[in-house]
């Protein structure tokens, strides 16, 4: 590792059924681009990728290798959204994105780090699976390859800053009024892993205090300041703030692209729509 970048860490699709521990599952901040990079180089969705976050790094390849660059358009030496071959002793350096936040680097087989808790996942928050790549750090091709690469995306999935989030209803959408849908927000310097913080026109928090519940990602929570909240990848387990609305699925590649002074809005759905949404997204990946 020459360079590893200002936040580069290994990533999967997260570790599931520890949350009664108080551990989130984490993963990919991007899952749609994670997974597409990995099908690329014919590997199985799950194997794990590098994350790179606002900055990308420069990485020497000792072998010849099988990569594929996907997510935000961050400086790259090789054309994303696509499987290339790298030879040995060549060095790939990325530059800062341009848009977006996030972008993954998949080489074919995977890389062969340890499983803790049955996932690859750096949880950055908390060192639960290790902790964000060092200068001078030595990552394994594992494998995870199940299939031959496959050809370029013809049509690139568009990623510009900010947007717009489509919800559902959340559990206490019932104590708010439509204020969330009528604001623009900006992404907080606050935002991390954790939690998007948005600041905007402030929600009127419900009066009186509730029993703290299980939270989930996506949810949308408002604290007494009345600025939400988007819970992340690396989100606290329960919480005891009111939850207007929860940013659905197939938007999760959105919340996964923000960045520091992006703008946001809120939309409304039904579970149908986001159900539809989240297929539509699946058959694109099928497709690959």
């Amino acid at each position: 590792m020459a360079a590893p970048g200002f936040l580069t860490t290994v990533q999967d699709l997260g570790r599931f059924g520890w949350t009664h521990y108080g551990i989130s599952a984490s993963g990919a901040a991007d899952p749609f681009a994670f997974r597409a990079a990995n099908l690329l180089v014919g590997n199985a969705e799950n194997a794990p990728a590098l994350e790179m976050t606002l900055t990308g790094g420069e990485f020497v390849f000792e072998q010849p290798a099988t990569v594929a660059v996907a997510g935000s358009d961050f400086t790259s030496p090789v054309p994303l959204w696509q499987a290339v071959e790298i030879a040995a002793g060549a060095a790939l350096r990325f530059g800062p994105a341009r848009t977006g936040a996030r972008c993954y680097l998949a080489i074919r087989g995977g890389f062969d780090v340890p499983l803790v808790m049955g996932s690859a996942s750096v949880h950055v928050m908390t060192g639960v699976g290790g902790r964000p790549l060092r200068k001078g750090d030595v990552l394994a091709a594992g494998d995870a390859a199940v299939r031959r690469p496959r050809p370029a995306v013809r049509h690139a999935p568009a990623y510009s800053g900010g947007g717009e989030l489509r919800v559902t209803p959340g559990p206490q959408a019932n104590l708010f009024g439509g204020e969330l849908y009528a604001a623009e927000y900006t992404v907080s310097e606050e935002s991390n892993r954790m939690g998007i913080r948005l600041r905007g026109e402030a929600l009127p928090a419900p009066a009186g205090g509730m029993i703290s519940e299980g939270v989930a990602l996506g949810a949308v929570q408002v604290p007494p300041d009345g600025q939400p909240i988007v819970l992340f990848v690396e989100h606290q387990t329960s919480g005891g703030y009111p939850k207007p609305a929860n940013v659905v699925s197939a938007d999760f590649r959105v919340l996964g692209q923000l960045r520091p002074r992006d703008h946001v809005t809120f939309r409304g759905i039904t579970m149908e729509s986001a159900e539809l949404l989240l297929r539509e997204q699946e058959q694109w990946l099928l497709r690959l």
